[in-house]
Protein backbone atom coordinates (compact mmCIF):
# COMPACT_ATOMS: atom_id res chain seq x y z
CA UNK A 1 0.00 0.00 0.00
CA UNK A 2 1.33 3.48 -0.93
CA UNK A 3 1.83 6.27 1.68
CA UNK A 4 -1.30 8.00 -0.03
CA UNK A 5 -2.96 4.78 0.08
CA UNK A 6 -2.78 4.49 3.62
CA UNK A 7 -3.39 7.78 4.44
CA UNK A 8 -6.72 7.63 2.69
CA UNK A 9 -7.60 4.62 4.66
CA UNK A 10 -6.51 5.97 7.83
CA UNK A 11 -8.81 9.21 7.09
CA UNK A 12 -11.48 6.93 6.46
CA UNK A 13 -11.20 5.09 9.34
CA UNK A 14 -11.33 8.48 11.17
CA UNK A 15 -14.69 9.34 9.26
CA UNK A 16 -16.13 6.19 10.21
CA UNK A 17 -15.29 6.67 14.15
CA UNK A 18 -16.58 10.40 14.04
CA UNK A 19 -13.37 12.58 13.67
CA UNK A 20 -12.99 15.80 11.49
CA UNK A 21 -10.76 14.78 8.48
CA UNK A 22 -10.29 17.54 5.91
CA UNK A 23 -9.18 16.76 2.19
CA UNK A 24 -9.23 18.05 -0.90
CA UNK A 25 -11.43 18.59 -3.43
CA UNK A 26 -11.59 20.45 -6.98
CA UNK A 27 -12.82 23.41 -6.01
CA UNK A 28 -11.37 24.35 -1.97
CA UNK A 29 -10.64 21.64 1.05
CA UNK A 30 -13.17 21.13 2.77
CA UNK A 31 -13.70 20.28 6.54
CA UNK A 32 -15.18 16.52 6.66
CA UNK A 33 -17.46 14.32 8.97
CA UNK A 34 -19.94 11.68 8.63
CA UNK A 35 -23.01 13.35 7.80
CA UNK A 36 -25.39 10.58 9.19
CA UNK A 37 -23.52 10.74 12.72
CA UNK A 38 -24.94 13.60 14.43
CA UNK A 39 -22.15 14.35 16.92
CA UNK A 40 -19.52 14.65 13.93
CA UNK A 41 -21.69 17.11 11.88
CA UNK A 42 -21.57 19.04 15.72
CA UNK A 43 -17.96 19.17 15.24
CA UNK A 44 -17.57 20.62 12.07
CA UNK A 45 -19.95 23.90 13.31
CA UNK A 46 -17.67 23.91 16.66
CA UNK A 47 -14.71 23.94 14.51
CA UNK A 48 -15.31 26.29 12.13
CA UNK A 49 -17.59 28.74 14.58
CA UNK A 50 -20.58 27.81 11.93
CA UNK A 51 -24.12 28.82 12.81
CA UNK A 52 -26.58 26.31 13.05
CA UNK A 53 -28.96 27.43 10.40
CA UNK A 54 -26.39 27.33 7.94
CA UNK A 55 -26.23 24.45 6.02
CA UNK A 56 -23.57 22.18 4.96
CA UNK A 57 -22.97 19.75 1.25
CA UNK A 58 -22.99 16.38 1.72
CA UNK A 59 -20.20 14.61 -0.79
CA UNK A 60 -20.53 11.34 -1.96
CA UNK A 61 -18.85 8.95 -3.94
CA UNK A 62 -19.34 8.39 -8.27
CA UNK A 63 -22.31 6.64 -8.56
CA UNK A 64 -23.37 6.42 -4.79
CA UNK A 65 -27.05 5.71 -3.73
CA UNK A 66 -28.88 9.09 -3.21
CA UNK A 67 -31.68 7.83 -1.64
CA UNK A 68 -30.03 7.85 2.05
CA UNK A 69 -30.00 11.65 1.70
CA UNK A 70 -32.29 12.63 -1.04
CA UNK A 71 -36.27 12.37 -0.92
CA UNK A 72 -36.82 11.25 -5.13
CA UNK A 73 -34.87 13.13 -7.83
CA UNK A 74 -36.11 15.13 -10.65
CA UNK A 75 -35.46 14.47 -14.33
CA UNK A 76 -33.63 18.03 -14.32
CA UNK A 77 -31.30 16.90 -11.48
CA UNK A 78 -30.59 13.70 -13.39
CA UNK A 79 -29.60 15.33 -16.32
CA UNK A 80 -27.36 18.13 -14.89
CA UNK A 81 -25.59 14.54 -12.97
CA UNK A 82 -25.00 13.07 -15.92
CA UNK A 83 -23.85 16.05 -17.53
CA UNK A 84 -21.61 17.47 -14.57
CA UNK A 85 -20.61 15.10 -12.15
CA UNK A 86 -18.23 14.06 -10.60
CA UNK A 87 -17.34 17.90 -10.63
CA UNK A 88 -17.56 21.48 -9.15
CA UNK A 89 -21.90 21.19 -8.76
CA UNK A 90 -23.75 20.75 -5.76
CA UNK A 91 -27.47 20.29 -6.29
CA UNK A 92 -30.41 21.56 -4.30
CA UNK A 93 -32.81 18.50 -3.37
CA UNK A 94 -35.89 17.41 -1.17
CA UNK A 95 -33.88 15.95 1.67
CA UNK A 96 -34.99 12.70 2.97
CA UNK A 97 -36.70 11.85 6.41
CA UNK A 98 -33.42 10.34 7.39
CA UNK A 99 -31.25 12.37 6.76
CA UNK A 100 -30.51 14.59 9.46
CA UNK A 101 -31.74 17.83 9.67
CA UNK A 102 -28.37 19.58 10.66
CA UNK A 103 -26.39 18.98 7.20
CA UNK A 104 -29.38 21.31 5.75
CA UNK A 105 -29.68 23.69 8.90
CA UNK A 106 -33.07 22.47 9.27
CA UNK A 107 -34.72 22.83 6.09
CA UNK A 108 -36.42 20.03 4.14
CA UNK A 109 -33.60 20.07 1.30
CA UNK A 110 -30.55 19.09 1.60
CA UNK A 111 -27.00 19.82 -1.17
CA UNK A 112 -25.48 17.05 -2.46
CA UNK A 113 -22.25 17.11 -4.89
CA UNK A 114 -19.65 14.51 -6.11
CA UNK A 115 -16.69 15.74 -6.60
CA UNK A 116 -14.27 15.30 -9.21
CA UNK A 117 -10.30 15.39 -7.66
CA UNK A 118 -8.98 11.87 -7.11
CA UNK A 119 -8.38 11.76 -3.46
CA UNK A 120 -11.97 13.32 -2.76
CA UNK A 121 -12.91 10.34 -4.83
CA UNK A 122 -10.46 7.77 -3.40
CA UNK A 123 -11.93 9.01 0.11
CA UNK A 124 -15.30 8.72 -0.48
CA UNK A 125 -14.86 5.07 -1.92
CA UNK A 126 -12.98 4.19 1.35
CA UNK A 127 -15.78 5.42 3.52
CA UNK A 128 -18.30 4.11 1.59
CA UNK A 129 -16.46 0.31 1.60
CA UNK A 130 -16.61 1.32 6.05
CA UNK A 131 -20.48 2.74 6.12
CA UNK A 132 -22.39 1.25 3.26
CA UNK A 133 -24.15 2.34 0.64
CA UNK A 134 -25.61 5.79 1.59
CA UNK A 135 -22.43 6.50 3.10
CA UNK A 136 -21.71 10.58 2.95
CA UNK A 137 -19.45 13.58 4.07
CA UNK A 138 -20.95 16.78 4.90
CA UNK A 139 -17.75 19.23 4.09
CA UNK A 140 -18.25 23.05 4.26
CA UNK A 141 -14.69 24.72 3.72
CA UNK A 142 -12.24 24.18 5.99
CA UNK A 143 -11.72 27.66 7.35
CA UNK A 144 -13.28 29.36 9.87
CA UNK A 145 -16.78 30.92 9.03
CA UNK A 146 -16.97 33.69 7.14
CA UNK A 147 -12.82 33.54 6.13
CA UNK A 148 -11.15 33.05 3.05
CA UNK A 149 -11.95 29.08 2.11
CA UNK A 150 -8.38 27.15 1.54
CA UNK A 151 -6.80 25.60 -1.40
CA UNK A 152 -3.82 23.92 -0.03
CA UNK A 153 -3.29 21.90 2.62
CA UNK A 154 -0.99 24.40 4.61
CA UNK A 155 -3.96 26.85 4.45
CA UNK A 156 -5.87 24.18 6.89
CA UNK A 157 -2.82 23.87 9.43
CA UNK A 158 -2.80 27.80 9.35
CA UNK A 159 -7.02 28.32 9.95
CA UNK A 160 -6.53 25.50 12.75
CA UNK A 161 -3.53 25.34 14.85
CA UNK A 162 -5.11 24.80 17.81
CA UNK A 163 -6.37 21.41 16.75
CA UNK A 164 -3.67 18.77 16.33
CA UNK A 165 -3.99 15.42 14.08
CA UNK A 166 -6.42 14.04 16.94
CA UNK A 167 -8.46 16.62 16.52
CA UNK A 168 -8.37 16.94 12.86
CA UNK A 169 -6.68 15.02 10.44
CA UNK A 170 -5.09 16.99 7.28
CA UNK A 171 -5.43 14.56 4.17
CA UNK A 172 -3.29 16.64 1.73
CA UNK A 173 -3.78 15.86 -1.96
CA UNK A 174 -1.92 18.84 -3.83
CA UNK A 175 -3.75 22.65 -4.80
CA UNK A 176 -7.55 22.77 -5.44
CA UNK A 177 -7.21 23.46 -9.20
CA UNK A 178 -10.36 25.09 -9.51
CA UNK A 179 -10.27 27.30 -6.37
CA UNK A 180 -13.08 28.21 -5.57
CA UNK A 181 -16.72 27.18 -4.31
CA UNK A 182 -19.07 24.58 -6.48
CA UNK A 183 -21.63 26.17 -8.23
CA UNK A 184 -24.76 25.56 -6.18
CA UNK A 185 -28.47 24.77 -8.18
CA UNK A 186 -31.17 24.58 -6.58
CA UNK A 187 -33.89 21.92 -8.20
CA UNK A 188 -35.84 20.95 -5.30
CA UNK A 189 -38.76 23.06 -6.39
CA UNK A 190 -39.24 22.18 -9.94
CA UNK A 191 -42.39 19.51 -9.51
CA UNK A 192 -43.77 22.68 -8.00
CA UNK A 193 -43.47 24.29 -11.65
CA UNK A 194 -40.02 26.55 -9.74
CA UNK A 195 -37.65 26.45 -12.74
CA UNK A 196 -33.81 25.24 -11.40
CA UNK A 197 -32.14 28.43 -10.28
CA UNK A 198 -28.81 29.36 -9.75
CA UNK A 199 -28.10 29.94 -5.85
CA UNK A 200 -24.20 29.88 -6.19
CA UNK A 201 -22.41 30.81 -9.15
CA UNK A 202 -19.40 28.73 -9.90
CA UNK A 203 -16.78 27.01 -12.32
CA UNK A 204 -20.01 25.80 -14.14
CA UNK A 205 -22.05 28.50 -15.31
CA UNK A 206 -25.73 29.31 -15.52
CA UNK A 207 -25.41 29.38 -19.19
CA UNK A 208 -23.77 25.82 -18.91
CA UNK A 209 -26.73 24.59 -16.88
CA UNK A 210 -29.29 26.03 -18.90
CA UNK A 211 -27.63 24.75 -22.17
CA UNK A 212 -27.97 21.27 -20.44
CA UNK A 213 -31.43 21.90 -19.24
CA UNK A 214 -32.72 23.76 -22.64
CA UNK A 215 -34.41 26.12 -20.51
CA UNK A 216 -34.12 29.07 -18.97
CA UNK A 217 -33.36 29.63 -15.14
CA UNK A 218 -35.19 31.24 -12.41
CA UNK A 219 -33.92 33.57 -10.00
CA UNK A 220 -32.57 33.46 -7.22
CA UNK A 221 -34.57 36.38 -5.05
CA UNK A 222 -37.11 34.40 -4.75
CA UNK A 223 -38.64 34.26 -1.61
CA UNK A 224 -38.70 30.53 -0.92
CA UNK A 225 -35.40 29.61 -2.30
CA UNK A 226 -33.41 27.50 0.35
CA UNK A 227 -30.52 28.94 1.94
CA UNK A 228 -27.18 27.32 1.04
CA UNK A 229 -23.47 27.55 1.64
CA UNK A 230 -21.93 30.89 1.13
CA UNK A 231 -24.87 32.93 0.30
CA UNK A 232 -24.33 35.87 3.22
CA UNK A 233 -23.92 39.24 2.19
CA UNK A 234 -20.49 39.26 3.87
CA UNK A 235 -18.29 35.78 3.54
CA UNK A 236 -14.65 34.65 2.01
CA UNK A 237 -13.14 37.35 3.56
CA UNK A 238 -9.75 38.23 4.62
CA UNK A 239 -8.29 39.65 7.75
CA UNK A 240 -6.88 42.28 5.79
CA UNK A 241 -9.41 45.18 5.00
CA UNK A 242 -10.57 44.51 1.18
CA UNK A 243 -11.92 47.18 -0.70
CA UNK A 244 -12.89 46.88 -4.50
CA UNK A 245 -11.41 49.69 -6.79
CA UNK A 246 -12.31 50.52 -10.62
CA UNK A 247 -9.10 51.67 -12.34
CA UNK A 248 -9.15 55.12 -12.36
CA UNK A 249 -10.12 54.75 -8.59
CA UNK A 250 -6.65 52.68 -8.42
CA UNK A 251 -4.71 55.20 -10.53
CA UNK A 252 -6.09 58.39 -7.85
CA UNK A 253 -4.86 56.46 -4.31
CA UNK A 254 -2.15 58.47 -2.70
CA UNK A 255 1.27 56.81 -1.80
CA UNK A 256 0.50 54.46 0.92
CA UNK A 257 3.69 51.69 1.73
CA UNK A 258 1.07 50.15 4.12
CA UNK A 259 -1.34 49.30 1.13
CA UNK A 260 -1.55 46.99 -1.69
CA UNK A 261 -3.14 46.90 -4.69
CA UNK A 262 -4.37 43.63 -6.59
CA UNK A 263 -4.35 44.75 -10.80
CA UNK A 264 -5.12 43.08 -13.39
CA UNK A 265 -3.70 45.91 -15.58
CA UNK A 266 -4.34 48.91 -13.95
CA UNK A 267 -2.11 51.62 -13.40
CA UNK A 268 -0.65 51.62 -9.80
CA UNK A 269 0.67 54.85 -8.66
CA UNK A 270 4.25 55.04 -6.97
CA UNK A 271 4.68 53.99 -3.10
CA UNK A 272 2.11 51.72 -3.81
CA UNK A 273 2.43 47.89 -3.64
CA UNK A 274 0.91 45.79 -6.37
CA UNK A 275 0.16 42.42 -7.35
CA UNK A 276 -0.56 41.32 -10.82
CA UNK A 277 -3.36 39.04 -11.12
CA UNK A 278 -4.45 37.18 -14.25
CA UNK A 279 -6.63 38.20 -16.62
CA UNK A 280 -8.13 34.98 -17.62
CA UNK A 281 -10.91 34.03 -15.22
CA UNK A 282 -10.48 30.75 -14.34
CA UNK A 283 -6.71 31.35 -14.11
CA UNK A 284 -8.17 33.96 -11.89
CA UNK A 285 -10.47 31.82 -9.59
CA UNK A 286 -7.99 29.54 -9.20
CA UNK A 287 -5.13 31.76 -7.44
CA UNK A 288 -7.81 34.02 -5.62
CA UNK A 289 -8.22 32.47 -2.20
CA UNK A 290 -3.99 32.09 -2.47
CA UNK A 291 -3.60 35.69 -3.24
CA UNK A 292 -5.23 36.61 -0.43
CA UNK A 293 -4.32 34.65 2.24
CA UNK A 294 -0.60 35.28 0.65
CA UNK A 295 -1.31 39.15 0.74
CA UNK A 296 -3.01 38.67 4.39
CA UNK A 297 0.36 37.15 5.91
CA UNK A 298 2.03 40.23 4.34
CA UNK A 299 1.10 42.80 7.53
CA UNK A 300 -0.87 45.01 4.82
CA UNK A 301 -3.33 47.44 6.60
CA UNK A 302 -5.60 47.73 3.18
CA UNK A 303 -6.00 45.42 0.45
CA UNK A 304 -7.10 46.63 -2.77
CA UNK A 305 -8.87 45.25 -5.80
CA UNK A 306 -9.32 46.03 -8.95
CA UNK A 307 -12.66 45.49 -9.80
CA UNK A 308 -13.21 42.88 -12.54
CA UNK A 309 -15.14 42.87 -16.01
CA UNK A 310 -19.15 43.04 -15.09
CA UNK A 311 -19.87 40.05 -17.07
CA UNK A 312 -20.83 36.14 -16.97
CA UNK A 313 -17.16 34.81 -17.49
CA UNK A 314 -16.80 36.75 -14.53
CA UNK A 315 -19.70 36.03 -12.21
CA UNK A 316 -18.35 33.65 -9.32
CA UNK A 317 -14.94 35.89 -8.95
CA UNK A 318 -17.33 39.25 -8.52
CA UNK A 319 -19.61 37.10 -6.28
CA UNK A 320 -16.61 36.08 -4.01
CA UNK A 321 -14.89 39.64 -3.87
CA UNK A 322 -17.73 41.40 -3.65
CA UNK A 323 -18.79 39.54 -0.23
CA UNK A 324 -15.17 40.04 0.71
CA UNK A 325 -15.86 43.22 0.53
CA UNK A 326 -18.97 43.63 2.01
CA UNK A 327 -17.25 42.21 4.89
CA UNK A 328 -15.77 45.51 5.88
CA UNK A 329 -18.56 47.48 5.00
CA UNK A 330 -19.57 49.43 8.04
CA UNK A 331 -22.66 47.44 9.79
CA UNK A 332 -21.91 44.29 8.21
CA UNK A 333 -20.06 41.01 9.44
CA UNK A 334 -19.52 37.52 8.05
Amino acid sequence: MSDLAAQIHDAAQRLAKGLLVAFPTETVYGLGADASNPDAVAAIFAAKGRPSNHPVIVHVPPHADLSYWVAHIPPEAQKLMDAFWPGPLTLILPRSEQALAAVSGGQDTIGVRCPSHPVAQALLKAFEQIKGPGAGVAAPSANRFGQVSPTQAQHVRDEFPELDASQLYILAGGNADVGIESTIVDVSRVDQGIAPVVLRPGHITAAQIAEVLQQELGQKEAPSAPRVSGSLKAHYAPRTPLHLLSAEQIAALQADEQAVVITMGAAVPAGVHSYQAPANPIQYASQLYSMLRSLDQQGYRTLYVQQPPQDSAWEAINDRLGRAAAAFDEGTKP
